[in-house]
Formats: structure tokens, sequence, C-alpha cells
């Protein structure tokens, strides 16, 4: 089992070769915490996301083939885990009359089902802890349906953003605190692909600043949790 020094905590994140995730991944590892990488290409990480105190394993998000494995070789590697960030996830731009049934169920599977296998995974070592911690990055399209080309991703978050609160009650008398990080616009290349139009990446929401608020939700005591994350980029005149 993992100590109580903040510096021996161990974190794993989904999908963190790029992006938010990535950016989740090296502050964390600034701040000394442990860390155990989900990625789809292990061969293609970020050097600067390595070391003694990473290891890189191979997720798959869509099909849960390497869950328990991954969450095994955590456990082996470093004695136990703190917390979860489920940080995978996909959009797929499409209006719900345009949509075909293998869209959503893409959707769902890789992000409502994959983050639900990985919290009953490493539940037990969550557990354990008494302070364990998942957070999960949802998005405002959990809250709202902005455009019509959201709409199916809006539905998978909704989904999301219920599940983190499931987590949160199912998890509190154990000490285990669910958090959903809700961003808009993000300077991430899915964020720019989903909608950023006109708007410069410097005006988004950079990775950087969400990673230090999942920090945060990680690090407070289990007397100050943090349901959810809400940010803004820019005035959201839906929410």
């Amino acid at each position: 089992m993992s100590s109580d020094a903040q510096d021996s905590r161990i974190a794993m994140i989904s999908g963190a070769n790029r992006g938010i995730g990535a950016a989740i991944a090296m502050h964390l590892k600034e701040k000394g915490w442990r860390l155990s990488l989900g990625v789809r290409r292990p061969d293609e990480i970020d050097p600067a996301l390595t070391g003694d105190n990473v290891m890189v394993h191979a997720y798959e998000a869509a099909s849960g083939e390497h869950d328990s494995a991954w969450v095994a070789a955590t456990v082996e590697r470093f004695g136990g885990v703190d917390a979860l960030v489920n940080n995978a996830g996909i959009m797929i731009p499409k209006t719900v009359i345009e949509a075909e049934e293998s869209d959503l169920d893409e959707l769902y599977a890789i992000n409502v089902k994959a983050p639900l296998r990985l919290a009953q995974a490493v539940w037990p070592h969550l557990k354990a802890t008494g302070r364990g911690r998942i957070v999960s990055v949802v998005s405002l399209s959990g809250h709202r349906v902005k455009s019509p080309r959201s709409g199916i991703y809006s539905m998978s978050k909704f989904a999301a953003l219920a599940l983190t609160h499931a987590l949160r009650q199912e998890g509190w008398d154990d000490g285990i605190r669910a958090t959903a990080l809700c961003p808009g616009m993000v300077a991430t290349d899915m964020g720019k692909r989903a909608g950023g139009g006109d708007t410069a990446p410097e005006q988004m929401t950079q990775p950087e600043d969400l990673a230090r608020l999942v920090a945060m939700a990680l690090e407070l005591p289990n007397t100050a949790s943090l349901a959810e994350l809400n940010v803004n980029a820019s005035l959201d005149v839906y929410y």
C-alpha cells in the first residue's frame, strides 16, 4: 500500500500520451507523484514522461482488454494506487440524425464504459488508502448541448458526468472522492477540431491549467471534496 507522504502517492492516468492527459502527467510528475500511464502506443510516449517514478503500460480504452493487467502491473511496480485519472476520450462530430448506431457504440465504449471498468478494477486499491481519488475529464458538454454536431458527444458526456457522481456516492464512506473536470474549449488537437472556429489557441483553456486543477482535486483532504470543476475559456451562454 502507498504511504501517506505526498511524494510517494501513485496515480494512474489514461490517455496520457498527449493533450490534457500528458499535461496532467507532467504536472503530477513535477510534484513528485509516481505515475502509471495508460496509452495506446507506449513506444510513442514523450521522453519527458519517463523515469524511475513513471511506468508506461499499453491501454486500449475501447476494448477493455488491458484494464486488469494495467492495474495489476501498477500495483506490482508501486505497491498500490492512490488516484485514477480517467482522461481517455473521443469526439465524433455528428448530429443525432446523422449518427449511426456504431458511432454511439464507439462513444459510449470509450467515454463511459472504459472509465467505469477502470474504476471497478482499481477500486479495492483506492479503498485501501482511505483517501482514494478519481478525477474524470468530462466536459461542459456533460451539462449542455451547445451545437447540433455536438449532440451525440454530449449524450456520452452526460453519462460520463453521471458516472462520476455515482462513483462519488459509492465511495464516500470509504474515503474515495470523485471529481468531474468539465472544461469548455481547450487548446488541444481534439479541442481545435471540435469547433474552435476562429478562436485562437491562446484564447482557449490551456491543458497545463487543467492539470493544476486536477492536482488540487487529488491533494485536497476528504473534508474538502470537489464534485465538479467547471472551466470556461470565454463567456458561455449555455452554462
